[in-house]
């Protein structure tokens, strides 16, 4: 067989008939978004009041326990082909209401996430604080059901917020806030890496999962790129990986351990940031940002940012 000659796609620029058509595809986009969240929002509100009622009847001993039963049956019967009003699902949104009743600065939180989200928050945290925790960050970062499960399984909560980031003095006079940008440590489970691996094994793995690793980044942070290359007194380097956070509007790099951490690191790195504000940073963005992930274990890697 001859081989095969790969011909290269020339894109052009969109035509003023194809940009007026864009514009009304996002107008459509925009509308269903919005159509969505309006009735998850009534949704989550009518599970709210429907939990109330319940709640109350049963506190006044109106009714008793064995009634929620009768309801999802009655339910049933006056209102065939209604889902999602069964006896055990009748029980959480009680449960949903007593859970918040008393914490009115969650509640505009609530409908702002779809049911499932709220089922799995209020059924595997127990404090307040770490419900409202998991539901600010659900929102923020547009969490999956799939990707809030994997949070929680990870213990996000006692990661980020009871070990919170080691960030040098200098990060935290520039942004008091800057702490929430960052964890005390990055699970990469999802990575399944060999014992004994190399640096090299370490960021082809996160280049490949690249997806991942920005969800478990946060959702500001941008890859600009690896190996990104330096250049200082005539000599070659280069940054493992190169990030842009949003938010913070600047430059973030990353540098890759797999051992402990040593305090060579730092100055190594430190080295890099100062380039990198010579020679990449631009005039309107904040002063660059570094992070040296060491794993000790891998798997559980340990983040300090200068």
């Amino acid at each position: 067989m001859g081989q095969r000659k790969l011909k290269p796609v020339l894109a052009r620029s969109p035509t003023r008939q194809e940009q007026a058509f864009t514009e009304v595809v996002r107008l459509i986009e925009s509308s269903r978004s919005k159509a969505i969240q309006t009735v998850n929002t009534a949704l989550i509100e009518l599970y709210w009041q429907v939990g109330q009622t319940i709640s109350r009847k049963i506190e006044a001993a109106e009714w008793g326990d064995g009634v929620v039963k009768q309801l999802a049956q009655f339910i049933a019967k006056t209102q065939p082909g209604m889902r999602g009003f069964n006896h055990r699902n009748l029980f959480r949104m009680r449960q949903f209401y007593e859970v918040y009743r008393d914490h009115p600065i969650v509640s505009p939180l609530l409908t702002q996430l779809p049911w499932t989200h709220n089922l799995l928050i209020m059924g595997q945290t127990k404090r307040p604080e770490e419900r409202e925790f998991y539901l600010r960050l659900a929102i923020r970062e547009c969490w999956s059901k799939r990707e809030l499960e994997r949070q929680m399984k990870t213990a996000c909560f006692e990661r980020k917020m009871l070990a919170p980031a080691q960030l040098s003095p200098a990060l935290r006079q520039l942004d008091p806030t800057i702490a929430s940008a960052f964890k005390d440590s990055y699970l990469l489970e999802f990575l399944s890496l060999p014992k004994g691996h190399a640096e090299a094994d370490l960021q082809t793995g996160l280049l490949l999962n690249l997806r991942d690793f920005l969800i478990e980044l946060g959702r500001d942070f941008c890859f600009a790129g690896s190996e990104y290359p330096l250049q200082v007194g005539g000599r070659d380097f280069a940054i493992d990986l190169l990030f842009f956070h949003r938010g913070l509007n600047c430059l973030v790099a990353i540098e890759l351990k797999v051992g402990r951490f040593e305090p060579e690191y730092v100055g190594k790195l430190a080295f890099y940031l100062e380039a990198l504000d010579r020679d990449v940073r631009k005039a309107h963005e904040q002063p660059s940002i570094g992070i040296l992930l060491c794993a000790e274990p891998l798997l559980n890697v340990k983040g300090k940012a200068l």
